[in-house]
């Protein structure tokens, strides 16, 4: 006659401690991120219908609005035109100085966006370096939209390049490979085979310059001047509106950038998902 063994049951003590990290997490994410999200709402309501109508009607927030769109638009395209073509190269070439090119890539990551402000006022302000070539001809730099796109971008460089580089060296060279065997130019090999194995690594690093652009105001109050109408994107507004005590309005304006702010975390997470996803293929 045999005897049957049984399982013994789980230890409680590993499911509470368990239970009690997702709970401190919880916690965490309720006190930095709920908390004053539902108090910019609470602001916003308090001030009533006619501030919301006031403030979404106003020209300058209106200005402000499309500022931030159209530079965020540029930042991304750029990105993403020299974004690939830099991971490219640091995943499929090898040659001198590669990892000073990836040092200098991640450079942007670790200079506070005020001293790129700085630098961009040194090279475009007066009698900056660049600024006479770009004064015989016309053309405004600072204090204008050129400086406002120039350093949004160098901000956001970074973002496409670690996110498409990883999915590259993940994936190898053998689909390339084998499509120019078959007689695929390099345009062709690039836009069937290596832009959709890809996509959810760019659509990562696309959705993460996006919010960087969107949510950046240090560099770009050093060289927009945040001049009322003119070169005051939205978080420049809501600065400016906080230090003439317009609360219900600056909070306004910035309940919409949170929205915008969620939307584009929350597609940063299906990306994320799809990209290790693949990876992982």
């Amino acid at each position: 006659m045999s005897v049957g063994t049984t399982q013994a049951p789980a230890p409680a003590q590993p499911r509470l401690a368990r239970a009690g990290l997702i709970g401190l997490a919880a916690a965490y994410v309720a006190l930095l991120l709920l908390a004053p999200l539902g108090g910019i709402i609470w602001t916003v309501v308090k001030g009533g219908l006619h501030v919301i109508t006031q403030t979404l009607s106003s020209h300058d927030v209106l200005h402000a609005y499309l500022l931030t769109i159209i530079i965020a638009v540029i930042t991304v395209v750029v990105t993403v035109a020299f974004g690939v073509p830099v991971a490219l190269v640091l995943t499929r070439q090898r040659f001198p100085g590669r990892g000073l090119v990836s040092a200098l890539v991640n450079l942007p990551l670790a200079v506070s966006p005020v001293i790129v402000g700085l630098m961009a006022v040194l090279l475009f302000g007066r009698a900056g370096w660049f600024e006479p070539f770009f004064a015989a001809r016309g053309i405004q730099i600072i204090f204008a939209l050129p400086s406002m796109v120039l350093v949004t971008i160098f901000i956001c460089l970074p973002f496409v390049v670690r996110e498409v580089a990883p999915v590259l060296e993940e994936l190898g060279t053998e689909e390339e490979d084998a499509a120019r065997t078959l007689g695929a130019s390099g345009l062709q090999t690039f836009f069937r085979v290596t832009v959709p194995n890809i996509r959810w690594g760019l659509l990562y690093g696309i959705a993460l310059s996006a919010a960087r652009a969107l949510g950046e105001i240090g560099a770009v109050l050093i060289v927009s001047g945040a001049i009322q109408g003119k070169t005051e994107t939205a978080t420049l507004y809501i600065f400016r509106a906080i230090e003439e005590r317009q609360e219900p309005a600056a909070y306004l304006v910035a309940l919409t950038l949170a929205a915008a702010s969620i939307v584009l975390l929350a597609a940063i997470e299906v990306f994320k998902r799809k990209r290790m996803k693949e990876i992982g293929r």
